[in-house]
């Protein structure tokens, strides 16, 4: 295995150094990875690491040292591996599912314990919300806004939409100003718009 200070220069190399900085670097993300992820088994590891392997080595640039290089390696192979999870948790669930639900934000939740009079201004603003998402906001907008909600990640939603996770970011973006702003015309204060 390479120390610390070889990392950049063998990653950077001859093909024949650089083949051989790639195959330990793999061992050793596949061990890691092996412990982060015990429960998902050798293939799902196997393919975090392939494609951590491929942005490590990528964006070998835009590492600027302020940590150990093994630990920047990691840290984007981990990142891999729970975009991975949280793509296959959504892969059978539809956007139109997920924009089925108007529940995202439910009356229901308001919290009860509540003053009666907070707890009414809650179920309000809720009321108030569903009218604002349904009357002001574009359909595209409802729809990344509840998917949102409803705990799908934006690179998913794009990625359902055929656009990428700066177009959803955008789009999200848009819907909340626009809500925002129409509750502070309706009457909203920060405090109100806080979450409680």
């Amino acid at each position: 295995m390479a120390v610390e200070s070889d990392w950049i220069e063998r990653l950077s190399g001859e093909l024949s150094t650089r083949g051989a900085a790639l195959a330990d670097l793999r061992e050793l993300l596949l061990a890691k990875l092996r412990h982060a992820f015990a429960s998902s088994g050798d293939d799902f590891i196997e393919d975090v690491t392939q494609e951590a392997l491929l942005k490590i080595h990528g964006s070998i640039d835009a590492f600027e040292g302020r940590s150990q290089f093994t630990t920047w390696a990691l840290t984007i192979a981990v990142r891999v591996g729970y975009t991975e999870l949280r793509r296959l948790r959504w892969k059978d669930v539809s956007l139109e599912q997920v924009t089925g639900n108007t529940d995202a934000i439910d009356a229901g939740r308001v919290d009860s314990q509540n003053e009666p009079a907070a707890s009414a201004i809650r179920r309000q603003l809720v009321e108030d919300i569903h009218a604002i998402i349904e009357e002001k906001l574009t359909e595209k907008q409802r729809d990344v806004l509840q998917a949102e909600l409803a705990g799908m990640p934006q690179e998913e939603i794009g990625r359902r939409l055929g656009t990428n996770r700066n177009a959803i970011y955008k789009l999200t973006y848009d819907a909340r100003k626009k809500l925002k702003n129409e509750l502070e015309r309706r009457g909203y204060s920060k405090e109100d718009l806080s979450p409680a």
